[in-house]
């Protein structure tokens, strides 16, 4: 089990990094010239990378030049790699090493939290840093699209930033370790991607010793305040706020740090401004992230509570919350309801692995989130916790995947007149009631931990729900399988869902992973 109390190697690969100077008066950082380094704390082969989001405040850093091939999770950028150098900001070849950086960080990261698993697309995850133009970024099974676009008088390139390069990786190693999330049809299946992807950015920010430090710094160790850590791709977030300026966070494109309360996403609005919780993915994946970096915060806080912690405790606690994650994700039944049962097995998986260390840090955080029911909670203690982790386990097992529940819905309704809409439900038909009862979050309208029954009725209510909502954000293209009289598809958004014919049936399948920048 990953969440073993054996001490990992943290801090990422190489040394810290040396600090490259902004220039005075605000702007772009630039670099400092090659003499002015100092020589022997820098590696021999070494690159210049944003520390993190282009527009955080930070200035680039030193870096060993970073090797994509290794570990399980090999990467390959399409575009030739430049000679070893340490390049200014704004040149292709300084863009080139920062997505390399960051890219093999956070590969780096997860093939030690996930070892021997392979990324869906094949041994080796095609990157290509410049698709065309857009401000978007995505993950379609093929491998990871960055674009660029102009805006403010700058072009913008979604594959410099640090946060969502790490972002996107995030969404492929999630899909590497449950690929039965790719067409499961549920807001919260879909929410907990991009949640994924968002906390893949913040712990492979936690990599970096010199960024650990300066976190440390600016939030007086207490880690669960707005930072630059808690603030996810300034620089996309500014992009879009000048075309759209209710649509992301007034301060980054999403804050980790923020008061969402879990509210069941069948009764929120598919759609809203950044302020307002929805059922669309991006926005009802601050729940969980929240949740999650309120625990991590939390974690970190009971290490050494009188001395305060230090840049290798943070980095070990990351470490900590990385595989709590991972085992969580493993072990959570798949259900629409699928936030608690990720909760659940977390504290599980920590009541298994590290005898409960963490169990109150991370039960208060997704309490006060409304993950976890106060119920839920008070039953996740001591040996009921390690039962639980063991009926987890018990539902999902290697050798014998878990069949997919599909369900019929009336085409008439998406312009689809006469045919029938195949979809698959956030649910296993061998799913074990006992582990798809454990836990629930603190909402009205969920069945009781009990009834095991209601839920399986729930989770096809929410693949409905899920699937009108994609049709009322114009996610879904159906090409030529409907006519101009009938169509609603929308001609401007971007797409996820696509619908198909398959052996005389339509079906709506999953296409990609999206930053939703435009959507």
């Amino acid at each position: 089990m990953a969440t073993k109390k054996a001490k990992a190697k943290v801090g990422g690969a190489g040394q810290a990094g040396s600090k490259v100077r902004a220039k005075k008066g605000g702007g772009v950082p630039v670099a400092r010239k090659t003499a002015r380094v100092k020589r022997e704390k820098v590696p021999v082969g070494s690159i210049v990378a944003w520390e993190d989001d282009p527009m955080s405040g930070g200035a680039p850093i030193v870096r060993p030049a970073p090797n994509l091939s290794a570990g399980s999770f090999a990467i390959r950028i399409t575009t030739p790699a430049p000679p070893v150098k340490e390049y200014k900001p704004g040149t292709s070849q300084f863009r080139y090493w920062t997505a390399a950086e960051a890219l093999a960080r956070a590969a780096g990261m997860w093939s030690v939290l996930v070892p021997a698993t392979r990324w869906q697309p094949g041994g080796v995850l095609p990157v290509v840093l410049d698709f065309g133009v857009d401000l978007n970024a995505y993950y379609d099974r093929e491998g990871l699209k960055f674009f660029h676009a102009a805006a403010g008088g700058k072009i913008v390139y979604s594959g410099e930033s640090p946060d969502v390069l790490c972002h996107e990786l995030g969404h492929a190693v999630l899909d590497s370790v449950r690929p039965d999330l790719w067409d499961a049809n549920s807001d919260e299946v879909a929410a907990f991607h991009e949640s994924f992807g968002d906390m893949s950015a913040l712990l492979s920010q936690l990599q970096l010793p010199s960024f650990r430090k300066t976190v440390l710094t600016e939030t007086g160790g207490s880690l669960y305040r707005s930072s630059r850590l808690s603030r996810l791709a300034e620089q996309l977030g500014w992009a879009i706020r000048l075309g759209r300026p209710d649509a992301v966070d007034p301060d980054s494109l999403r804050n980790a740090v923020n008061s969402f309360f879990y509210r069941d996403p069948m009764l929120l609005a598919p759609s809203g401004p950044a302020n307002v919780l929805t059922s669309e993915p991006h926005s009802f994946s601050r729940v969980f992230t929240a949740a999650f970096f309120e625990g991590l915060a939390n974690m970190l806080g009971s290490v050494d509570p009188t001395k305060g912690a230090s840049a290798d405790q943070l980095g070990q606690v990351a470490h900590d919350a990385g595989s709590l994650l991972v085992e969580g994700v493993r072990h959570a039944p798949l259900a629409a309801s699928f936030y608690s049962k990720v909760a659940g097995a977390m504290v599980a998986a920590d009541a298994a692995g590290f005898g409960g260390k963490y169990a109150q840090a991370l039960k208060s955080a997704f309490i006060r989130h409304g993950i976890l029911s106060l119920d839920s909670a008070s039953s996740l203690t001591g040996p009921q916790a390690v039962g639980i982790a063991q009926s987890f386990a018990a539902s999902r097992t290697a050798a014998a995947p878990l069949a997919p529940v599909s369900m019929n819905l009336d085409g008439g309704r998406f312009g689809l007149a006469g045919r029938t809409l195949v979809c698959q439900v956030a649910s296993h038909s061998q799913t074990p009631a006992a582990a798809r009862a454990i836990t629930s979050a603190a909402t009205p309208g969920f069945a009781a931990a009990a009834d095991a029954p209601a839920m399986v009725g729930y989770d096809h209510q929410a693949a409905e729900s899920f699937v009108v909502d994609l049709f009322r954000r114009g996610r879904v293209s159906v090409g030529p399988l409907t006519t101009p009289e009938t169509s609603i598809e929308h001609p401007m958004h971007h797409k996820t869902h696509q619908v198909v014919e398959r052996n005389g049936d339509l079906e709506l399948l999953r296409i990609q992973f999206d930053c939703g920048f435009n959507g």
